[in-house]
């Protein structure tokens, strides 16, 4: 119970990693707000935190909208009276495009929602994360730790999500809001099992020979899933971490050594 009875703010609520983290967060003990665009996937993970014993508040938002982030945190302060951790999990993917080629505007629109977005969320929540002393998690990625070609776009985002963190951490550290990020690695869930059979078909093979080939290169032989990558987030926004803060946890079963 690293959460007894905390509020958690989720954003990105999708099939895989932004479930996971609210889901995770309630059987750590917290309340959970749920914010996404789609009104039906809020409303399917809020059921199933109702039924792990804690409370739910679906808020359908865009968060690149000033005025649904607004009502986002007036809602979540209306319903639980406090916030204790902001967890930014929406993500826009960037293109996948050689720096020299890129079509600019394509850059700035993922901008907007990895970097700016969170910004403009993780500003939004700072009066009540002040008061109730609370935490900040963005979701970074391992893009961080290469430079392929094609993620040039990707590894800018999420480069300047970092520094955007650390720096926050540097401003709101005298209020008591620590400011951190977990960079996870490849993560087991639809999107990949997917890529992975699509991979293997190309190939001949099957799914699991995809997974076999692409888990023996990492130092634990195994592909992170969504509830381990979200178990480091809900650590994060925990007590158990209240002296970590400007700091980058990954999550990728030893994939890259940081």
């Amino acid at each position: 119970m690293l959460l007894p009875d905390k509020v958690v703010v989720v954003s990105g609520i999708g099939p895989g990693l932004g479930r996971a983290i609210a889901v995770q967060s309630a059987k750590a003990g917290a309340d959970v707000v749920l914010a996404s665009r789609t009104e039906s996937r809020l409303t399917e993970v809020a059921e199933e935190i109702k039924g792990l014993g804690r409370r739910a508040l679906a808020v359908p938002t865009d968060i690149n909208d000033e005025a649904a982030v607004a009502h986002l945190v007036e809602t979540a302060q209306s319903t639980f009276g406090r916030v204790d951790a902001l967890v930014n999990n929406a993500f826009a993917m960037p293109p996948m495009a050689n720096l020299g080629e890129v079509d600019l505007d394509e850059v700035r629109a993922a901008f907007e929602t990895n970097v700016l977005a969170a910004l403009r969320m993780t500003r939004s929540f700072v009066p009540a994360l002040a008061e109730s002393k609370g935490a900040v998690v963005m979701i970074n990625s391992a893009v961080l730790r290469h430079s392929r070609r094609t993620f040039g776009p990707y590894k800018m985002a999420k480069a300047s999500l970092l520094a955007m963190s650390q720096s926050l951490a540097t401003e709101l550290g005298p209020q008591g809001i620590r400011v951190n990020s977990v960079a996870p690695g490849y993560i087991w869930a639809d999107n990949l099992k997917w890529y992975f059979g699509y991979l293997a078909k190309k190939r001949g093979i099957t799914a699991e020979e995809v997974y076999a080939e692409t888990a023996k290169t990492l130092d634990l032989r195994k592909l992170p899933e969504p509830d381990e990558i979200a178990d480091a987030a809900v650590f994060l926004a925990s007590e158990m971490a209240r002296a970590i803060t400007g700091q980058c946890l990954d999550v990728n079963c030893g994939e890259y050594h940081h």
